[in-house]
């Protein structure tokens, strides 16, 4: 698959920047579908720093996969803050890795069984012995792949700077 130009360039930048400190990288997604790992592996280093990377679409498989609490999906749905938070530290609790990045959220055509717009996307970065951070984002009507791209740099940017710290 050929990304766009600016992502591949924003994951080499995230990569080096994780070759310095010495950590490596695992993705939890859910309305990327696995593309931000996918767009990981394509830059320079990735075979060394990038552990891999969770695929959990479904509510159910954000619980036994990454170990979301079912309350939280049943009270909440999928798409919010906490789920991306729980994502993120779930990935880094079941592999070896560093840095999690996690994004969880609506890239359409519908809005989703819970009723969450189209656009509302929420990531979330997490790295050993460091606070989880988190965003929330609302895209306009861009389509279910600018959607997914403008998460995916958005949660590139993030990972670009927990792993600065």
């Amino acid at each position: 698959m050929d990304f766009d130009d600016n992502l591949v360039r924003a994951a080499a930048e995230v990569l080096a920047i994780a070759e310095r400190k010495g950590l490596t990288i695992i993705t939890a997604e859910s309305c990327t579908s696995g593309l931000l790992a996918s767009v990981l592996s394509q830059a320079p280093g990735a075979g060394e720093l990038l552990d891999g990377g969770f695929v959990t679409y479904t509510k159910r498989h954000k619980t036994r996969a990454l170990g979301v609490p079912a309350e939280l999906l049943r009270r909440r749905g999928a798409v919010c803050d906490e789920v991306a938070v729980a994502m993120a530290e779930g990935a880094l609790a079941r592999s070896a890795a560093d840095l999690a990045a996690a994004i969880t959220g609506v890239a359409g055509p519908e809005p989703d069984e819970d009723g969450n717009p189209v656009g509302l996307v929420c990531i979330a970065v997490a790295r050993r012995g460091f606070p989880t951070e988190r965003l929330e984002k609302r895209y306009p009507a861009i389509g279910r792949s600018g959607v997914q791209q403008r998460a995916i740099e958005d949660a590139l940017a993030a990972l670009a700077q927990i792993a600065r710290r």
